[in-house]
C-alpha cells in the first residue's frame, strides 16, 4: 500500500493544495463545532456535579457568588482535601472576626489548578485581602506522586482553558504522552468531556435538574459541613520499619490513606516538585505583584503522627524562597503542631470533625494577626 507521502508526491500540485485546504477546513469545522458546544458558559453549568470537572466548576461558581455577599475584608483559602477548614467555624465567632474566610480548595488539586482557579475567580487580582495556600511541607521532597504529570489537571481546569493556553498548559506536563493529551484536549474540549457528554445525552432533563439542585444547595451543604467523625485514636507507627498498628474497626480507606501518605519509603530526589512549585506559585505571585492582596503560605498539620525528619530527603525549599518576595507572608511552620494527634485525624491525611473544629478558629486568628502585622510594617515579609 503506498504511503500518504507517496500519494502526495505523485499527485499534481493543484490536487495536493486542494487536499490540504480541505483538511484545514475540516479541522476548523470540527474546532468550530467543539467551541460552539464546549466554549460557551452553558455546558459547564450542567456538568455531573460530583465529577472532577463538575466539582471544580461548582466551587468556582460558589465562591463567585460569595464575593457578592461578603464585604471588603475577605480571605480565600486554597488547597487540596487536606486543608480542613470549616468557614462557618472561622467566621461565626463572638466577636465577629475582622477577616472572613472562604475556601476555594478542591480535593486532589495542585498549584497548576489553583492558578487557573484564581485567574477566573479573581480576574482583577485585587478582590481578596489575602490568599492562603495550605502546604504539606515547605520543603521540596519528591515522592512517587509527581504533580507535574497528574493528568487530573486537564479535567479540573478544562472549562477554564482558553485557546491561547493550549501550548503553555501542555508543556507544563513532564511526559511527551501527557503533553500531547493535554494539547489536543485543550484545543478540542469534547475529547475531555466525552464521558460526561455520553452520560448527559442518556437523560438530559435529569442531568439539568441535578445540576440546578446542586447549585441551589451547594453553599449550605459545604458551609455547614463540620468534617468526618472517624478517628485514628490508637494508631501506633514504627518509623524504622514503616509499619503501623491500627486498632480493630478501622476502615480500609483509613488504612490505605495512612499507608500512602505516611508510610512510604524515601524516593530519589529529582527536583521536579521544586520546579513545579516555582513555576506555578511563581505565576500566581506575579499576578498579585502590584495588588493589595497578600499571599500567605501555611504548613498544615502533618498527620496523626507526623513523619520524623530522618525520613526526609528534601534538598530545597521553594516555598521559603518565594516568601522572600514582596507581598508574601510565611506562617510559622510549627503553628499547628498541637493538632498532630491521632484523635484529631479521620485517617492518615485528613483532620476529623474534632480537628477541623480546632484548626478553623486557629487559622482565622493566625491570618488576622499576620495581616495586621503586615499592615503595620508595609513592605516587610513576616515569617
Amino acid at each position: 500500500m503506498p504511503l500518504a507521502a507517496d500519494i502526495a508526491r505523485s499527485a499534481p500540485p493543484s490536487t495536493v493544495v486542494r487536499r490540504l485546504i480541505a483538511f484545514a477546513l475540516a479541522c476548523l469545522g470540527v474546532f468550530g463545532l467543539d467551541a460552539l458546544a464546549f466554549r460557551t458558559r452553558w455546558y459547564p453549568q450542567v456538568l455531573q456535579p460530583d465529577s472532577t470537572t463538575g466539582l471544580f466548576e461548582l466551587i468556582l461558581w460558589r465562591e463567585r457568588q460569595a464575593q457578592k455577599r461578603y464585604g471588603d475584608n475577605l480571605v480565600v483559602t486554597v488547597g487540596d482535601s487536606r486543608f480542613g477548614l470549616a468557614p462557618k467555624l472561622s467566621n461565626e465567632t463572638n466577636p465577629m472576626p475582622r477577616y472572613l474566610l472562604r475556601s476555594a480548595g478542591v480535593a486532589g488539586a495542585s498549584p497548576r489548578d489553583w492558578y487557573y482557579m484564581l485567574r477566573d475567580l479573581d480576574p482583577s487580582a485585587n478582590r481578596y485581602r489575602a490568599i492562603v495556600f495550605g502546604m504539606n511541607s515547605y520543603d521540596d521532597e519528591d515522592v512517587a506522586y509527581q504533580p507535574d504529570d497528574d493528568v487530573r489537571s486537564l479535567h479540573y481546569v478544562i472549562a477554564r482553558l482558553r485557546v491561547t493556553d493550549a501550548i503553555d498548559f501542555a508543556r507544563s506536563f513532564h511526559s511527551l504522552e501527557l503533553q500531547w493529551d493535554a494539547l489536543r484536549g485543550s484545543l478540542f474540549k469534547g475529547l475531555v468531556y466525552q464521558a460526561d457528554l455520553r452520560e448527559f445525552l442518556t437523560n438530559p432533563k435529569k442531568r439539568i435538574r441535578l445540576a440546578r439542585f446542586s447549585r441551589a444547595g451547594f453553599e449550605e451543604w459545604t458551609y455547614n459541613f463540620p468534617g468526618a467523625e472517624a478517628s485514628m485514636a490508637g494508631l501506633e507507627i514504627d518509623w524504622h520499619t514503616l509499619t503501623a498498628k491500627l486498632p480493630p474497626g478501622f476502615s480500609a480507606q483509613q488504612w490505605e490513606l495512612t499507608g500512602d501518605f505516611l508510610l512510604h519509603r524515601p524516593e530519589p530526589q529529582n527536583g521536579r516538585l521544586a520546579a513545579f512549585r516555582r513555576q506555578w506559585f511563581g505565576r500566581i505571585l506575579d499576578r498579585y505583584r502590584n495588588s493589595r492582596t497578600k499571599i500567605m503560605f501555611v504548613r498544615l498539620p502533618r498527620g496523626p503522627i507526623p513523619r520524623p525528619d530522618f525520613l526526609s530527603r528534601a534538598k530545597s525549599s521553594s516555598i521559603r524562597e518565594l516568601a522572600a518576595r514582596p507581598n508574601v507572608l510565611l506562617c510559622d511552620e510549627h503553628a499547628f503542631d498541637s493538632l498532630e494527634h491521632p484523635e484529631l485525624f479521620g485517617d492518615g491525611m485528613h483532620l476529623n470533625r474534632a480537628g477541623v473544629a480546632k484548626f478553623s478558629p486557629m487559622l482565622a486568628k493566625l491570618v488576622a494577626q499576620m495581616l495586621e502585622a503586615s499592615e503595620k510594617a508595609p513592605g516587610e515579609t513576616k515569617r
